[in-house]
C-alpha cells in the first residue's frame, strides 16, 4: 500500500477532531443574579480625597528658586488603598494663566508583571498621608515678572494634576483616576 494513503487519512482525521474542538468550543454556566444579595450588599468605594495642604518658596536666589508642596492624601473607606502615583502642573496665575512653570511626579506606576522597590503609597482604611514634593526653578532672565513676584512672595498659584490609585492591592479592582485642581 501506499504511506501517502496514510499520511492523507491521519491528517483529515486530525483536521476532523480539530474542526470538532473549534466547533463545539467551551461551555460556560452563568448562574441567575436574582438569587445572589451578597453583590448588592456590597459597600461601594468612596473616591480617594486629596487638598493641597501647602505651597510655599523654600528658597530663592537670582539663579533659581525652590517651591515646596504638601498635598493631603485621606481614604474615606474601611479598607486600605494603594496610590501608585500622582503627576501635578504647577501654574503661577499672576505671571501666566495657561504657562506651566513646573511639574512633577509623586510615586510611581508599575511598569511590568512584578516590579521590585516599587514607590508607591499605601493610604490604610479611613487614614490621611501627606506627600511632599520640592521643585527648582532656574532664572532663565527672560520672566522678569515672575522673578519679583517670587522675590516679593505675592504668588497666586494654581495647581492641577491627577492621582492613579488601586484598592488594597495592586491586583484587585481596577485602577482609579481623581482629577483635582487647586488655586491659592
Amino acid at each position: 500500500m501506499n504511506p501517502k494513503i496514510f499520511v492523507g487519512a491521519a491528517v483529515a482525521g486530525l483536521a476532523l477532531i480539530l474542526g470538532g474542538i473549534l466547533l463545539s468550543g467551551p461551555t460556560i454556566m452563568i448562574s441567575s443574579q436574582e438569587g445572589n444579595t451578597e453583590i448588592q450588599n456590597m459597600p461601594q468605594v468612596k473616591p480617594l480625597q486629596i487638598e493641597l495642604e501647602d505651597i510655599s518658596i523654600s528658597k530663592i536666589s537670582e539663579r533659581s528658586v525652590t517651591i515646596d508642596l504638601a498635598f493631603k492624601l485621606s481614604n474615606p473607606n474601611p479598607r486600605a488603598m494603594i496610590v501608585q502615583t500622582m503627576d501635578y502642573q504647577l501654574f503661577e496665575t499672576g505671571y501666566s494663566e495657561t504657562e506651566q512653570i513646573t511639574g512633577g511626579q509623586i510615586g510611581s506606576r508599575p511598569q511590568g508583571m512584578v516590579e521590585f522597590g516599587s514607590n508607591y503609597y499605601t493610604l490604610l482604611g479611613e487614614n490621611s498621608i501627606i506627600l511632599r514634593d520640592s521643585q527648582t526653578i532656574k532664572n532663565s532672565g527672560n520672566t522678569a515678572d515672575l522673578w519679583e513676584a517670587f522675590e516679593d512672595d505675592i504668588n497666586t498659584w494654581r495647581v492641577s494634576g491627577d492621582v492613579f490609585y488601586n484598592l488594597s492591592s495592586m491586583t484587585s479592582g481596577q485602577e482609579n483616576e481623581l482629577h483635582f485642581e487647586f488655586i491659592k
